[in-house]
């Protein structure tokens, strides 16, 4: 016979410490002043800059149009248009191993000009790409930048000191040091202090070149969120939580006995509150990445409750002669093993996820971590303690009723 630990000794101190957890995580967010919110849901600016020279320009006066197209390993130029055979001319680095090369093999082309003063050294598979300008070529040079691998980092105070005449302006380091690569974000109370229109873009940039040197900085994103959208946005994920909860309890309310199906509900608004909890005093940027993590995790959490709840009403049809609590310990101990291997084997994925990843699909495999621990906890000790608990409430409406010579109710089966 397998062992059976006696998790129902642990659902009173397990249940303080729970809400130890929501207080601290309510605290959190009063004294913090809410999440550290994402453009996602803060009207603003969002930019990603990378410190990277000026490698290269490219501009095209010839009949049709081109276009560019950079990845890691070569760069296509590709001609399309009336009186224009569609074609792509393709330079590979391995190739063209230098700036130089490349510019002579594109200068070949017909109508295209590509121009590198005083890169002609530089390998080619430092480029970077800018996010700035049409990779539709035209007379306007469309510029490429590079980045060694042995240069210095720039520190982030220095990054802030560039943008002090801006205002107030947050800035956030992307990956690497030596990736030199942030996260530059501005609220749309400061968009409007700067500029009008779409000219605070091009501020950030130039407040960033005066300080660090013209064509030094290459912006690999630029995204700008209006307040209307941010609202909605904002309004829709609070909708979704709210849906998914409902149908969550319509589902277990359908599946099993009310208790149990409060019990699932109540263990995924845990695991909720602890990752809320967890994000707010982490300071973790919270955007729709952070949403997706939040349901992800309450479906996988309620995936194991449900298996849990499941063997629940296999083992009191088996051992009708047990009480409640010796089910409850003796269906935790058979699915321990289960659920053990099978989120272990999961966080394997994640933690590989967290390890070689950066920026926002970081913080998603982190997120995750901590919630699948918490998805654990909350099927064995929330959902199953409340289930408990509503069991030995039920027990004693039913003595007190028997005291006052009213015939007890036949007990309810899960």
């Amino acid at each position: 016979m397998k062992r059976v630990i006696h998790f129902s000794k642990y659902f009173l101190p397990t249940a303080i410490f729970s809400a130890v957890l929501i207080v601290v995580g309510i605290a959190g967010y009063i004294i913090m002043g809410g999440f550290n919110l994402g453009v996602d849901f803060q009207a603003g600016l969002l930019q990603e800059v990378q410190f990277a020279p000026k490698a290269l320009s490219l501009s095209y006066s010839g009949r049709g149009n081109a276009t560019v197209a950079v990845d890691r390993s070569k760069i296509d130029i590709t001609l399309s248009g009336a009186g224009v055979e569609a074609l792509t001319h393709s330079f590979p680095y391995g190739t063209f191993r230098t700036i130089g090369e490349l510019c002579q093999a594109m200068n070949a082309v017909e109508g295209l000009s590509a121009l590198a003063p005083g890169t002609d050294g530089v390998s080619s598979l430092w480029l970077v790409q800018s996010a700035r300008g049409d990779p539709q070529l035209g007379e306007e040079p469309y510029v490429l930048h590079y980045l060694n691998p042995g240069s210095a980092p720039v520190a982030i105070e220095d990054v802030r000191t560039a943008l002090l005449p801006l205002g107030t302006v947050s800035v956030q380091v992307l990956g690497q040091p030596s990736e030199r690569r942030f996260m530059i974000r501005m609220e749309d109370e400061v968009l409007e202090s700067v500029g009008p229109g779409g000219d605070q873009s091009r501020q950030v940039l130039d407040s960033l070149e005066h300080n660090f040197g013209a064509g030094e900085v290459a912006v690999i994103r630029s995204d700008y969120v209006g307040s209307r959208f941010s609202k909605n946005l904002t309004d829709q994920a609070g909708l979704l939580m709210a849906l998914t909860l409902l149908l969550i309890l319509a589902y277990c309310s359908i599946r099993f006995k009310p208790q149990f199906a409060i019990g699932a509900v109540l263990a995924i608004v845990h695991d909720a509150f602890v990752m809320v909890a967890f994000i707010v005093w982490t300071r973790m940027e919270f955007n729709t990445t952070s949403i997706a993590a939040i349901l992800t995790i309450l479906g996988y959490s309620v995936n194991d409750t449900i298996v849990i709840l499941d063997r629940i009403k296999e083992t009191r049809a088996i051992h009708p002669e047990e009480n409640f609590e010796a089910v409850l310990d003796r269906s935790l101990s058979e699915t321990l093993s289960r659920t053990m291997i099978t989120t272990f084997t999961t966080m394997l994925a994640v933690a590989s996820l967290y390890i070689f990843t950066t920026g926002s699909m970081k913080d998603f495999a982190l997120a995750l971590l901590v919630g699948m621990v918490s998805g654990v906890y909350s099927t064995i000790f929330i959902a199953s303690g409340f289930a408990n608990f509503w069991d030995q409430q039920a027990g004693k409406r039913e003595k007190k009723r028997l005291e006052s010579g009213v015939p007890a109710k036949a007990p309810v089966k899960a």
